[in-house]
């Protein structure tokens, strides 16, 4: 089942039509992250990775997943942060509980989101796919703006990387198993895949 309805802000009631352009996605907020570097090969995108991401755990809003993924994150603001402070992550996008969109790594550079990690026969899945980070965690149900943007962007990605398909739309806990559990047993698999599908067959203007 879906998380709770939030409540629309209105500048994100009527989004613009997704574009990519010069991969970059313009209805987000970018905030450049310098934990980036180039593909091996810049045209082999044909993995999409869900994650989660709330910080610190269990607690949303705030500028602090800008921070670690910035290499900014203040050590001394909560406890947790003594442990993560000196990571050098990132990923491509984060979609917040409002539905808003912050992107931190071009689609076309590799942002350093899934770590050690392999699908199906490759390894390096950084190498090849773009990560989505929803704001969340994995003990508690995500909002249904949030599936709802996220379907909006996967099918635009979908459209413009011809390499993706919905098929290989992966979670975090998917590529490495044993190691990480995110989007975790809240997120509701088939309920975003029926907008994803929904998206296919009614386009946006």
């Amino acid at each position: 089942m879906a998380g709770k309805a939030y409540k629309i802000p209105h500048h994100l009631q009527r989004l613009k039509t997704m574009i990519i352009r010069g991969h970059y996605l313009s209805s987000a907020c970018q905030v450049a992250s310098p934990n980036c570097d180039d593909r091996p090969d810049s045209d082999d995108i044909s993995l999409l990775v869900i994650h989660c991401i709330s910080l610190p755990p269990e607690q949303f809003a705030g500028d602090y997943i800008d921070d670690l993924f910035c290499n900014r994150l203040d050590p001394s603001a909560h406890p947790y942060f003594q442990d993560i402070y000196q990571l050098k992550v990132s990923s491509h996008l984060l979609i917040r509980r409002d539905g808003s969109i912050r992107q931190y790594v071009p689609f076309h550079r590799r942002a350093w989101h899934a770590g050690v990690s392999k699908y199906q026969d490759r390894e390096r899945c950084n190498d090849f796919s773009i990560g989505i980070e929803l704001e969340g965690a994995i003990s508690v149900a995500y909002t249904d703006i949030q599936y709802r943007r996220l379907a909006d962007v996967c099918r635009k990605l979908l459209e413009d990387y011809p390499k993706l398909s919905s098929r290989r739309i992966v979670g975090h806990s998917d590529i490495a198993p044993g190691r990480k559990t995110d989007p975790g047993p809240y997120f509701d698999w088939h309920y975003f895949h029926k907008l994803l599908d929904s998206c296919a067959a009614n386009p946006s203007p």
